[in-house]
């Protein structure tokens, strides 16, 4: 699967950002997505995630304020930002994975995904 991210962009501390994840095969029940991120000279973190039934996990920092999702019928997955921070300032990537292992760890293991696109930005400004 081939996946492109957009929608990223600079806004300030409270606003929103819908990032998409436009996918080249069918996402309905082939694979588990999800989101991580890189902020300069910090590790991968894991964001959000769909398991294979649908279910969602968030790393706690985004609870409340961030919602993955998914549309079938165009095969995109997204992530609703809203109340944006300084401290969520990184790379943003989608990634998708075929196996069970996958689906079952949640949002923390999404950085290990098989596949991620190319990132798009994010920068909130205080």
């Amino acid at each position: 699967v081939l996946l492109v991210e957009s929608g990223g962009g600079a806004v300030q501390a409270g606003g929103s950002l819908r990032l998409s994840c436009a996918a080249s095969d069918d996402i309905s029940s082939s694979y588990c997505m999800g989101w991580f991120r890189q902020a300069p000279g910090k590790e991968r973190e894991g964001v959000a995630a769909l398991d294979s039934d649908h279910g969602t996990s968030y790393v706690a920092s985004v609870k409340g304020r961030f919602t993955i999702s998914q549309d079938n019928a165009k095969n995109t997955l997204y992530l609703q930002m809203d109340s944006l921070k300084p401290e969520d300032t990184a790379m943003y990537y989608c990634a998708a994975d075929p196996g069970l292992v996958a689906c079952s760890r949640g949002y923390s293991y999404v950085p290990n995904f098989g596949t991620r696109g190319q990132g798009t930005q994010v920068t909130v400004s205080s």
